[in-house]
């Protein structure tokens, strides 16, 4: 936040060069930003954008998270745009921008200084005061600014804070993503800029209109008003708009990208037996651990190292059960979601037609409790696949219905219009409710986005990318640095470990609506890394797997 006020200074000197803009008077030109500069009114406006650089500071502390929240469907990215905390997250963004554009006008000066200007409706009558649009108008664009930052916060995940593969100093990271954000601020203020103006056309006399009955200005019937095509095509009202929503949006997302830099810095964790579990600090502490087993010998000879007295290694059975236990998590979240995508989010039932059990086949016959566990993970919770039971033509409804399905069977379309019923199955409605079953289906399938329940099962992967990247290279370097043994305890737990998640990984990338290749993330503000988390951890595995045994080679036998 301390840096983000520094650079505040800057950034308003080149705002108010930019909006004074006089190519045929320079010399008048900087003589007036000069003096703008250093006046007490520009001073009072500084502190108030001091002020709201805080505040957004003060929503990225309490807004960001490391495992993003993703919407699997329409309706529950609806849901997340209605919550009552991103309520307040737009409403105070939209008094910030408010006040952001109010200094903005004040800077810029001439017609936008203020909100009131004397007129002289009729002759017979004193003056009176009438409204000033062209300030109305910078002051709703920077409302509709603020609302459109904190909206784009919400479907592309701005408060997602992810770590970088390579580490790099502060000074380098800000000054290498400084153009990127000039960009994108440029960018997105002419998008919000043309939806502004375009919401402005139509809508523009109800603000209007509000105003001068609220503070009671008049207007003037001589100045045409700003909601028609030749008023909002003025150049000079357009460039005006443009550069105050630049500038309000750099001055934001500075703040932003200055959080991300600092908050995802690398944190060294002791190794104690004591501290020894990662659970409260697992970001910070996995990646600590990737770091030192690959880069720190004689950190590494402390996790190897037997505790005095009893001779007994503490801190290595602590790492290797809190690493296996996140695996063994993971696996259980993959088996579970594959076997509810197996049974079309039913639970495995017996055969209608025969009082004997069913037989399944080994591939749905694991040892986890797929409904359990739905219920127990949240990212499995909160996006699971939506596919239900009416659109297999063995649905409960459908006659044969039995639990076992040959898997070419379920790829064929429902018979909506049969008339043949089983037995114990109604009669009469079959007809009138497989229509509205497969009407409803095809509704919400329509509103599903796209391997959204794929993105969330690996939504929060880093820390199992980290987990796989510090015990692989931990075993590897007790081959030549484990004085004690204390590694080969168990190193077939960690195999084995690693090799059903290897399991699970492989049969999830077979499942259909799954894709097998990144996507290309969009170059913005919006971190959507965690759209590739799933390959990155993919590679990481083979890699791990591959590092243990090309270690080891034959002494595994």
């Amino acid at each position: 936040m301390a840096w983000s006020v520094l650079l505040l200074l800057p950034t308003t000197a080149l705002f108010v060069l930019l909006s004074r803009f006089s190519l045929f008077h320079p010399i008048l030109w900087m003589s007036e930003c000069l003096s703008l500069l250093t006046s007490a009114s520009a001073i009072f406006s500084f502190i108030l954008l001091c002020g709201v650089v805080l505040m957004v500071g003060f929503f990225n502390l309490e807004y960001y998270t490391v495992v993003p929240s993703i919407a699997c469907s329409k309706i529950a990215l609806l849901g997340q745009v209605l919550h009552p905390r991103q309520f307040v997250h737009s409403l105070v963004h939209c008094i910030m921008g408010v006040v952001v554009a109010w200094c903005c006008a004040f800077t810029i000066g001439g017609r936008y200084r203020s909100l009131g200007h004397p007129c002289t409706q009729d002759e017979s009558s004193g003056p009176e005061m009438c409204l000033n649009e062209y300030h109305l108008v910078l002051l709703l664009a920077g409302a509709f600014i603020g609302y459109s930052h904190s909206l784009v916060g919400v479907v592309y995940n701005m408060n997602y804070v992810s770590f970088h593969t390579m580490q790099q100093y502060k000074y380098l990271r800000f000054k290498g993503a400084l153009p990127l954000v000039v960009k994108a601020s440029a960018v997105q203020a002419l998008y919000c800029l043309r939806s502004f103006l375009l919401l402005y056309f139509f809508m523009g006399y109800a603000p209007r209109a509000w105003i001068c009955k609220t503070l009671d200005l008049s207007i003037n019937s001589s100045i045409h008003s700003l909601d028609s095509v030749s008023s909002l095509l003025d150049l000079s009202l357009l460039y005006h708009l443009w550069i105050s929503g630049t500038f309000l949006l750099l001055t934001w997302y500075i703040t932003v990208l200055l959080f991300r830099i600092f908050v995802t810095e690398v944190h060294i964790t002791p190794l104690t037996p004591y501290n020894a579990s990662i659970r409260p600090t697992a970001f910070l502490a996995l990646q600590d651990l990737a770091l030192l087993s690959q880069h720190s010998p004689s950190r590494r000879l402390e996790v190897f190292s037997l505790s005095q007295p009893g001779g007994h290694p503490h801190i290595w059975t602590a790492l290797s059960k809190e690493c296996l236990s996140l695996l063994s998590d993971l696996t259980e979240r993959l088996v579970a979601h594959h076997d509810t995508v197996a049974t079309n989010g039913r639970a495995k039932s017996q055969s209608t037609g025969s009082n004997k059990r069913s037989t399944t086949s080994s591939e749905g016959s694991g040892s986890y409790n797929a409904l359990s566990l739905s219920l127990k993970n949240a990212a499995f919770r909160k996006c699971s696949d939506f596919v239900p039971y009416f659109i297999t033509p063995q649905g409960a409804l459908s006659p044969g219905f039995s639990s076992i399905q040959s898997p070419h069977v379920m790829r064929r379309g429902p018979k909506l219009w049969s008339a043949s019923t089983g037995e114990g199955q109604p009669r009469g409605h079959t007809w009138l409710i497989l229509p509205m079953d497969y009407f409803l289906t095809h509704c919400c399938l329509s509103l599903q986005l796209p391997e959204a329940s794929s993105q969330a099962l690996f939504a929060d992967s880093q820390v199992h990318i980290w987990a796989l990247q510090g015990l692989s290279h931990l075993v590897a370097a007790s081959f030549s640095e484990d004085q004690y043994g204390i590694v080969q305890t168990t190193l077939p737990t960690i195999l084995s470990t690693l090799l059903l998640l290897q399991e699970a990984v492989d049969r999830h990338f077979k499942l259909p609506h799954t894709s097998s290749k990144p996507g290309h993330c969009s170059c913005s503000m919006g971190d959507d890394s965690y759209k590739t988390l799933r390959f990155a951890l993919r590679s990481t595995l083979k890699t791990a797997v591959y590092r243990i045994t090309a270690t080891f080679g034959g002494h595994l036998q």
